[in-house]
């Protein structure tokens, strides 16, 4: 009887965690994104769309700005979700490459932009656990970490280009190289 009464109890708990979990981003992470989102909004209402679709475009050209530039800029300003909302002003030809670039950095930043994606900051705290028992500098650890993440957004972006040209091809669709906005 103790065996089913401890099952109910631990079921129960379950869902107060996550009901916890719930009320605990309504109150942190929720009201940041929605401020973020607000911020965003206003910045290309004061800048005007065409300007930043014409910055877009312009990066969308050079794949260095597309995946290093961008992304880097979009994490640290916007951080993670709304680093993504940058990519409704690539073209729909890079939107998927500059999607791969943005979320790969959102986590390969962790070490020394925290901010950038609180949410899994306990994978780059993990290993840095193992770095400080082994008495070593955990700076070090960051900045190898952005460093062989930069580079890695840069060839995931480009790898997932030729991977949507293949696909593209594949399936007879060819995608534009000019922005499309939604309602435009």
């Amino acid at each position: 009887m103790d065996f089913i009464v401890k099952l109910a109890e631990g079921f129960i708990k379950l869902f107060q965690t996550g009901a916890d979990t719930f009320i605990s981003w309504m109150t942190s992470i929720v009201p940041l994104v929605l401020m973020l989102l607000i911020a965003m909004n206003t910045l290309i209402q004061l800048i005007g769309e065409e300007r930043i679709n014409k910055i877009a475009q312009k990066s969308a050209g050079n794949p260095f700005l597309r995946y290093l530039v961008l992304p880097l800029l979009g994490s640290f300003m916007l951080a993670n979700p709304m680093v993504h909302s940058l990519g409704r002003f690539m073209p729909e030809k890079y939107k998927p490459s500059y999607f791969a670039s943005a979320a790969q950095f959102a986590h390969t930043s962790n070490g020394l932009f925290p901010h950038i994606n609180p949410a899994e900051l306990f994978i780059f705290l993990g290993i840095a656990n193992g770095i400080k028992q082994l008495d070593l500098p955990m700076t070090d650890l960051a900045v190898r970490y952005m460093i062989v993440g930069i580079i890695l957004n840069f060839i995931g972006g480009w790898v997932t280009d030729f991977t949507t040209s293949f696909v593209e091809k594949q399936q007879g669709v060819k995608l534009s190289k000019e922005v499309h906005l939604e309602g435009k």
